[in-house]
């Protein structure tokens, strides 16, 4: 038998694990699943804008040799334009980078970045992206608090007992995912200030800045730290419901004496694999001009906001269920009451409910969360649909708690 390497016996993806392919052998047999597991907008009816696929039908032809292994020009001018915008200072277009997704451009952050035995903190809970990751590279996750009690906020008095030796850098994830906590400036510096304290890296991973919800703002980190070398992700997968397209970028700021050899490093890994997908290339400059689609969704009567509201308002009347409402993205992260309706694996009972209502979340475990006591909503589908799954969660629930 051949054995597969040992880096990944830690890693793990709940999203599209066990209980997904559960979910999928339930279909196979007929049964109609909902499945809240991924956020993955084309799938629930979210359609692209015109205007992206105007820059498709236009600039197809551009799209057929490789691209600089950066970018195309005019994807890391818009990128470029809109983070100097979000009060980002000296950067140019070099300091971009386009890649296949977020996923894509992390790990090959992380690979530049990261030696066996180094350690990284991370959010808990946590998107396993960052945290599998890191495992892949031989590193280790050190996981800090976000509290719930404070709206999900991350604990800095944690992460400063966390920090050792070996610590390199810090993961924020903000919006976050799974909770869809929007982080304050208040929080952002505090972490900034550690960071600066202790000669630590940051990477913000801000895939759903253009997602927030109740007339609230998002402060990106490298905006507040010009001096301090950072890594900020972001794409296009979720604001403008591309997820397929792999539309994703990293920009390094800071220091260039300090992000020299690391933008090196990561520009020799960009050339490794040539260059990133060009026809998703194409449309990021219409995509960062046109943002009247995703405003919509996320106003009062858009569908991402009605969506959450539904949701959150059948869950409040389930007596032991309890959530922070998001303020951005399209996540809910509650929390239930173990005793009350006997749970000790998260798993589990998310087994038995996907087999009892056909509705399938992923547990708090799946996101690094240390305690059997929370599970992640994705409130995707429409809203008369989410309203109606929800009831059918809370008869579970209250059938289980007697």
């Amino acid at each position: 038998m051949i054995q597969p390497a040992r880096r990944l016996d830690e890693v793990h993806s709940d999203i599209r694990g066990p209980l997904y392919e559960e979910a999928l052998r339930m279909q196979a047999q007929g049964i109609k699943v909902m499945k809240l597991n991924t956020g993955n907008p084309g799938t629930f009816g979210f359609p692209m804008p015109d205007s992206i696929k105007q820059a498709l039908t236009l600039g197809m032809d551009r799209a057929v040799p490789y691209s600089d292994l950066r970018g195309m020009t005019e994807a890391r001018q818009a990128i470029l334009n809109y983070h100097r915008g979000k009060g980002l200072v000296g950067i140019e277009m070099d300091d971009i980078y386009l890649g296949n997704g977020v996923s894509e451009l992390a790990g090959m952050a992380l690979s530049a970045f990261l030696n066996p035995g180094d350690e990284l903190l991370l959010p808990s809970p946590c998107y396993t992206l960052w945290s599998n990751s890191v495992r892949l590279m031989g590193a280790k996750p050190v996981f800090y608090h976000c509290d719930e009690s404070s709206g999900w906020f991350p604990d800095a008095g944690d992460m400063r007992r966390k920090i050792t030796g070996k610590t390199r850098g810090i993961v924020i994830i903000n919006p976050n995912n799974p909770t869809g906590a929007l982080y304050p400036k208040e929080i952002l510096e505090e972490i900034i200030t550690l960071a600066r304290e202790k000669s630590l890296f940051i990477f913000s991973d801000e895939i759903y800045d253009r997602m927030v919800m109740d007339g609230k703002q998002h402060i990106s980190t490298a905006a507040l730290a010009s001096d301090l070398p950072i890594i900020t992700l972001n794409g296009l997968s979720k604001s403008h419901s591309i997820c397929g397209f792999r539309a994703g970028w990293m920009v390094i700021s800071g220091p260039r004496e300090q992000t020299r050899d690391l933008a090196q490093a990561i520009t020799k890994l960009a050339a490794m694999r040539l260059c990133a997908n060009t026809l998703m290339q194409l449309v990021v400059p219409a995509a960062l001009e046109d943002d009247a689609s995703t405003r919509v969704m996320l106003a009062p009567g858009g569908r991402l906001f009605e969506q959450r509201e539904a949701t959150t308002g059948v869950l409040s009347q389930i007596p032991g269920v309890s959530f922070v409402k998001n303020q951005a993205a399209f996540y809910l992260f509650p929390k239930l009451d173990t005793k009350r309706f006997h749970i000790e694996d998260d798993r589990e009972f998310c087994h038995d409910l996907l087999h009892a209502t056909n509705i399938l979340v992923i547990p708090g475990s799946g996101f690094e969360w240390d305690q059997p006591d929370h599970l992640r909503i994705v409130m995707l589908p429409p809203a008369n649909e989410l309203k109606a799954a929800m009831e059918r969660m809370g008869e579970f629930l209250n059938a289980r708690a007697k």
